[in-house]
């Protein structure tokens, strides 16, 4: 995982100067955007952190459509709001769009240090979660269809015997594909192993 980037998109020059510096005095690392193109062009998805975005952007693109953008790429950096002129339709859609916050302006820097601290431990968690559950679909792939079939009744609980009389096979090769099961899927135990799988189906 890459250290965490403070991302800041907003066509005010003194806005951009002033957040840098706020951010850059907490030890994080900023880089500053004047348009939605020049952010969009130049972020890279494997890049952790969080985005601050201006609704109201100059040179076509809005922090709106930014969010959509990256909703299209699967891009899931939390992203704060910032705004000189709320109102609620915005807001409704800002938070529709994936806002983790929605922040009018002038927002107090110690409000704002805290927000942009909790996006950044969100995104952390988040990528976490989504490179265990990369792993586990890893190992997963690399079953025989066989023991894939095992290792889904397994998953759900059952017993070597219910699983034999599931698949008209012995219990002894029930025993064979579950010791083979747990070691290429890397657990010690049936418990463990639902857990694994059960972590797939989180967002």
């Amino acid at each position: 995982m890459t250290p965490p980037t403070v991302f800041v998109v907003d066509d005010n020059p003194g806005v951009r100067r002033s957040l840098k510096a706020l951010v850059e005095a907490e030890g994080m690392a900023v880089r500053t955007f004047a348009t939605a193109s020049e952010f969009l062009a130049a972020y890279d998805p494997q890049q952790s952190g969080c985005l601050v975005l201006d609704i109201r952007l100059r040179g076509g693109r809005n922090g709106l459509d930014v969010q959509d953008e990256l909703r299209r790429r699967q891009v899931t950096l939390p992203i704060i709001v910032v705004t000189g002129y709320g109102d609620v339709p915005t807001s409704v859609r800002a938070f529709k769009g994936g806002a983790v916050d929605y922040l009018e302006k002038p927002v107090p820097p110690k409000r704002l240090t805290e927000r942009i601290r909790a996006c950044i431990e969100l995104d952390r968690r988040t990528r976490e979660a989504a490179a265990r559950r990369s792993t586990v679909a890893d190992r997963i792939a690399r079953l025989t269809p066989r023991e894939r079939m095992v290792m889904d009744l397994l998953a759900l609980g059952k017993s070597s015997k219910s699983i034999a009389v599931a698949l008209h096979i012995s219990v002894r090769t029930v025993e064979s594909h579950r010791r083979t099961v747990l070691r290429k899927m890397d657990v010690s135990s049936a418990a463990e192993l639902a857990r694994a799988v059960a972590g797939l189906e989180l967002p």
